[in-house]
């Protein structure tokens, strides 16, 4: 008979989120940390499904990048997670600095650039620009404050993923859109851009208007044929 002692196991950690029984602030906090997740699968992927925009598809390819220079740099540094992650089962992974600030401050930070610059497309007063730009803050300061409240890292940890999330985001906006920007047209024009019905309309003021105006056209269009 094989005496021998059994594998070790690993979860997939991706929504292995663990709160205190009976602590419903917790619970709460634990469904918080899975922002980043539900932006990733339900924002993204719903976002090139229905609308195939250039400018979103360079947001979500910011964050990869981001993600993967966190993941650079917690191996290089290896900064242990709080005592806390004996409890939690995360001691084999690195803390420093937080994934999940790095993401959601990353993603504030990109979104709020895109409206308060009109980039995303939806004209309208700077008042209301600057009510669409502070959005994403509350989320991201929520699951800034998970992170350490749950017990997955220390302030030091998250504040670092915000700070770098934060540099990032300005970085990678900049980046898009005073040089990238010049190969959208070409990405528009490409065999694929054209077979997958890849398009730019970051140019256009108000975006929602401008498919309203044309929706209404074209229907009125169909009418009188």
């Amino acid at each position: 008979m094989d005496s021998s002692p059994p594998p070790s196991l690993k979860a997939v950690t991706l929504t292995h989120v663990r709160y205190e029984r009976g602590d419903y602030f917790g619970h709460f906090l634990a469904w918080v940390s899975l922002i980043p997740v539900f932006i990733s699968l339900g924002g993204f992927l719903t976002h090139f499904l229905f609308r195939r925009e250039i400018q979103g598809l360079f947001f979500a390819l910011g964050l990869l990048f981001s993600q993967f220079f966190n993941e650079l740099i917690k191996s290089s540094v290896q900064q242990s997670r709080p005592a806390t992650c004996a409890i939690l089962e995360m001691c084999d992974s690195h803390g420093w600095p937080s994934s999940h600030s790095q993401y959601m401050f990353f993603f504030a930070t990109y979104l709020s650039l895109l409206c308060l610059t009109g980039t995303g497309g939806t004209a309208s007063s700077w008042r209301w620009r600057f009510l669409h730009a502070l959005f994403p803050w509350p989320t991201a300061i929520l699951t800034l404050y998970s992170r350490v409240y749950l017990g997955y890292h220390t302030v030091a940890q998250v504040f670092a993923g915000a700070i770098l999330g934060v540099f990032l985001g300005v970085v990678w906006f900049w980046i898009v859109n005073n040089l990238f920007v010049d190969y959208f047209p070409g990405i528009e024009d490409s065999a694929v851009g054209r077979f997958l019905y890849i398009k730019d309309t970051s140019h256009i003021p108000n975006v929602l208007k401008f498919e309203y105006d044309n929706a209404r056209a074209a229907r009125q269009k169909t009418a009188t044929d």
